[in-house]
């Protein structure tokens, strides 16, 4: 059984329909004219932010249950050999009140009750999340409280059960595996160094949020970035613009154009690469490279396409470019060959990175997974050797009078911040981006009506506020007080300072607005078509 907990329903849960449908003409018909399969066996419409309210209402119920019938509901046998801080979190768990859980999470106890039912009977349980948990100022507490459900039923260590962040794409999960971290430890220092006989510096770098606060401010004067439209990807969209003019020079690593091109330091530089899905020719052949994905598994990526230029350059091979003419006589790393023959980058991998073991021969074999203490032994890698049950409290998200909750979410026709097309055929938009999703009795209350443009103000700290014109309000089955508008288009209202405890995360996701009709309908409606054709 699948349960969703999400505050707009997404239509994949309840029309499902499986694209790759098209290879098999019996199945076209069902495809194109079927209604779909319905995945979603429950609905849980929370409000923003209301994930730990919801959370703590489903184990409270799972305890209430497990007191009326011992064992059948925890797994008590885990608890007590692979646990600590249960009781603590038991207690709070107790303390909780009914009253702040519904207020806060938006749903009623039935609801709550009714997911509770699907957990009773569940032996096996995975929980999903993506950006949607972890773009909140207190998305490291949700994530812990997701883990308590968890451990709860035991779900850590068994088949078919655990934890299943949704990590993004583009490698970013093996590029933190790799070292691209600004906190990486000093095991890996060590091991690097000792590998390419240097001397790692031991300072720490700076996050995304940070960086661009030092570029900002003059004290980072150099951007590189390796892909990505950092632009539109990044908060607070005018504060990140000033800060990269501030460099002195900016550079990007790229396989096509995009908009973060055109914001520049002093000297900018765009370099041109090759693509994953281009073949990648060196002096002793075709190469490959590697990407992990979220569970763990290491996947060779071989490009199939002729390259769209012969002058392009591979990423590896821009980089050991950049090596060799930044330390010339300095390193004693052989670039030229690491290039000649990736296996021979892979080769330096193994002695660094644990669970690369014979990097070339299982990758030559096959897909492989990487060790995991907690998936595979129940192993866990803290001073105590046990999982943590963690206490936090109730999020109290109160909003003053006309104050809505905003979060930034993408279109059909959208893979991050490429945007291949104006419309989002599965809530109904046609033709447009700049729209704001609304609660049909938000846009009543307020005095609005569907189709009406009008401008968002967002409001952080004190006085500290961001300005977006131009939306068209879209009533929808969003939760009552929450609002939704794409990225990036909506990220101009993220402050930069408005960020996740602890990760220092920007909270796209919860973001505090205002909504006020434009001025003058028609220049807002030029504005809006304008918009249009340049979003894409």
């Amino acid at each position: 059984k699948i349960v969703s907990i999400n505050p707009m329903p997404e239509i994949g849960n309840f029309r499902f329909k499986n694209p790759q449908d098209l290879k098999n003409p019996l199945r076209v018909p069902g495809l194109l004219f079927g209604e779909g399969l319905k995945l979603s066996d429950l609905w849980v419409p929370i409000r923003i932010n209301g994930d730990v309210a919801v959370l703590k209402g489903i184990m409270k119920e799972m305890l209430a249950e497990e007191r009326k019938r011992p064992g059948s509901v925890f797994d008590q046998d885990f608890i007590k050999n692979f646990t600590a801080g249960f009781d603590r979190f038991i207690e709070d768990l107790e303390a909780s009140n009914w009253d702040d859980i519904l207020v806060s999470s938006g749903v009623t106890r039935e609801q709550i009750r009714a997911a509770c039912e699907i957990a009773f009977n569940s032996k096996r349980i995975i929980c999903c999340w993506a950006m949607g948990l972890t773009q909140h100022r207190n998305a490291v507490a949700t994530i812990q409280e997701i883990m308590n459900f968890l451990l709860l039923g035991g779900n850590i260590g068994r088949p078919g059960a655990g934890p299943c962040p949704v990590r993004g794409h583009s490698n970013v999960q093996g590029d933190r595996t790799m070292g691209i971290w600004e906190r990486m430890n000093e095991m890996f220092m060590q091991k690097l160094g000792h590998e390419f006989n240097f001397d790692p510096p031991r300072e720490q770098g700076t996050d995304t949020v940070e960086t661009i606060k030092q570029m900002h401010r003059g004290a980072i004067r150099v951007f590189i970035a390796m892909g990505g439209n950092f632009l539109a990807a990044a908060p607070d969209t005018e504060f990140t613009a000033k800060a990269l003019e501030k460099c002195r020079l900016t550079a990007h690593v790229s396989t096509k154009l995009n908009r973060s091109h055109l914001i520049t330091g002093e000297i900018a530089l765009i370099l041109p690469c090759l693509g994953r899905s281009e073949i990648d020719r060196q002096s002793t052949g075709e190469q490959f490279v590697t990407v992990e994905d979220s569970m763990g598994i290491i996947n060779p990526s071989r490009g199939v396409l002729e390259p769209a230029s012969q002058q392009l350059e591979s990423e590896p091979a821009i980089i050991a470019g950049m090596a060799r003419a930044t330390l010339g006589d300095r390193s004693s790393v052989d670039w030229e060959g690491l290039i000649s023959d990736y296996n021979r980058i892979r080769d330096h991998i193994e002695h660094v990175i644990p669970g690369f073991e014979r990097f070339n021969e299982r990758i030559g074999q096959d897909v492989f997974y990487l060790p995991n203490a907690a998936r595979d032994h129940r192993k866990f890698n803290n001073e105590i050797g046990k999982a943590l049950f963690t206490v936090h409290p109730i999020p109290r998200n109160e909003l003053g009078p006309g104050k809505f909750i905003l979060m930034t979410i993408r279109s059909h026709d959208q893979f991050n911040t490429h945007i291949y097309g104006l419309d989002d055929r599965y809530r109904g938009i046609y033709n447009g981006r700049r729209v704001l999703f609304m609660n049909p009795e938000d846009v009543k209350e307020a005095g609005l009506t569907q189709g009406q443009i009008v401008n968002l103000t967002s409001h952080f700290g004190e006085g500290e506020n961001r300005y977006a014109r131009h939306f068209q309000i879209a009533a929808y089955p969003i939760a009552r007080g929450c609002t939704a508008t794409y990225f990036p288009e909506g990220n101009v209202l993220v402050p930069i300072s408005s960020v996740a405890d602890r990760s220092n995360t920007p909270t796209s996701k919860f973001v505090v607005i205002s909504v006020a009709p434009a001025a003058d309908a028609e220049a807002a409606a030029e504005d809006i078509r304008l918009a249009a054709r340049g979003a894409v």
